[in-house]
């Protein structure tokens, strides 16, 4: 996990020692066998107590307004983490932006799209072109299920673009349109945080 500056630097780790009581608690961190040693799936039970955990332990600051709402953003498999947390604290998220996401339609009863009425917010999927000719039917499926749920949502297949397109550091960085996908971040949280 890491944070990402208001004006789109590379990645920084988080701070170890920001949350000592999240890594101490086995509800929130549990200690685990190897990856491969869980059930398909196992992982995304897993991380449940995490987000809600996370989005606690934000409201705790001193500093945090929690008359606002939070935000969760997420690129590549991060986007389908953004749908599920936003169904794990619904109360709280209020946006989230996910940036050449993948996997948010799937075939299995946990597939990331059915969470979204569970969802609360307004929403961005920034999606990569090469991403939608693998998957085309996926953007329509999300319009759908936003639609269905009355959420507002911008899904939009950004023209050039290839998986990755947004960090800066990426080999297949699109300056242009990662801008306007930030741009777009931008003015979502403007309107949905207040």
């Amino acid at each position: 996990m890491g944070v990402r500056g208001a004006r789109r630097q590379p990645i920084l780790p988080l701070d170890q020692g920001a949350v000592p009581e999240a890594r101490r608690d086995p509800t929130i961190s549990p200690r685990s066998k190897p990856h491969r040693a869980f059930p398909r799936g196992a992982h995304r039970r897993r991380h449940r107590p995490r987000r809600k955990a996370f989005a606690a332990f934000i409201d705790a600051q001193p500093q945090t307004d929690r008359k606002r709402g939070l935000a969760s953003t997420g690129y590549c498999m991060g986007g389908p983490m953004v749908l599920r947390t936003a169904a794990a604290v619904p109360s709280r998220i209020r946006a989230g932006a996910t940036f050449h996401g993948g996997g948010f339609v799937t075939d299995k009863p946990d597939s990331p799209h059915l969470l979204i009425p569970q969802m609360k917010g307004r929403y961005l999927i920034a999606i990569a072109a090469n991403d939608d000719a693998r998957s085309p039917t996926e953007k329509d499926t999300l319009r759908t299920a936003f639609a269905a749920a009355k959420l507002p949502a911008e899904i939009e297949v950004y023209e050039g673009t290839m998986h990755g397109w947004c960090p800066p550091d990426s080999k297949v960085y699109n300056a242009a349109q990662a801008d306007k996908a930030w741009a777009r971040m931008l003015a979502l949280f403007d309107k949905a945080l207040v």
